[in-house]
């Protein structure tokens, strides 16, 4: 299995400068709905207890979050940030495959401090189909902006299977971090290494770069782009 970039798995903590205290949500209201969700669930999780919990008015809770859609985008957003805070070196002598694995890893990571927030929202989407599409919209745009990163081309009928075939795998590994409580995140690692390496062995370099020259050295910023989670 390859560790990302190179590096070896002790260094990764090292390398994702974020501890389980840090949060990439700095959102009063934000905060408040996560903090809500993780102690009580999504179904509690009202606009009305979010004004609670932050000590505000649900008026003022309505003027940035209309519904509770929105506090799941605006969380994907604050997601979306953290991770490509740092930008993509687009470099040819790294696959995109591993700039993938690097970039789903770091989005794991970002997400951490709010895993039980996370864990939470995954059995409101049997009763909740409304709350569901909402996350897979989000999702969807964030893996869209995740391939756009790694210099894979996210637009068009190609792009969007690609899109979709990166929402699976990024699912996959969401649920594996969900048990998985190790330190090196063995085996989130493990899953992801294997289903990237499955989704390209299948459907033929399925994350192939959109283009030669535009991944010599460059870097891209996209951190103020879709949202997801």
């Amino acid at each position: 299995m390859r560790p990302p970039y190179g590096g070896s798995r002790v260094s990764w903590s090292r390398r994702r400068g974020m501890t389980t205290e840090d949060t990439p949500c700095d959102d009063t209201l934000l905060k408040a709905a996560l903090r809500g969700a993780a102690l009580q669930g999504w179904t509690r999780a009202s606009l009305s207890a979010i004004a609670a919990d932050a000590g505000v008015s649900l008026a003022e809770v309505l003027r940035q979050y209309p519904t509770r859609a929105h506090v799941l985008w605006a969380w994907g957003r604050a997601i979306d940030r953290a991770v490509l805070a740092q930008g993509v070196t687009l470099d040819e002598r790294e696959s995109v495959r591993d700039r993938l694995f690097d970039l789903l890893m770091r989005r794991l990571d970002a997400l951490a401090p709010d895993k039980e927030a996370l864990r939470a929202l995954l059995p409101t989407f049997g009763f909740d189909p409304w709350m569901a599409g909402a996350v897979a919209m989000g999702v969807s745009r964030s893996m869209a902006l995740t391939l756009e990163a790694a210099g894979v081309g996210a637009s068009g009928p190609a792009g969007h299977l690609k899109v979709k075939g990166l929402v699976l795998i990024y699912s996959h590994g969401v649920r594996v971090w969900l048990d998985d409580d190790s330190p090196d995140m063995a085996r989130t690692m493990a899953a992801l290494d294997k289903a990237l390496d499955r989704a390209d062995a299948l459907a033929g370099s399925l994350f192939a770069r959109s283009g030669g020259a535009c991944c010599r050295g460059k870097s891209t910023d996209l951190a103020a782009a879709p949202e997801g989670v």
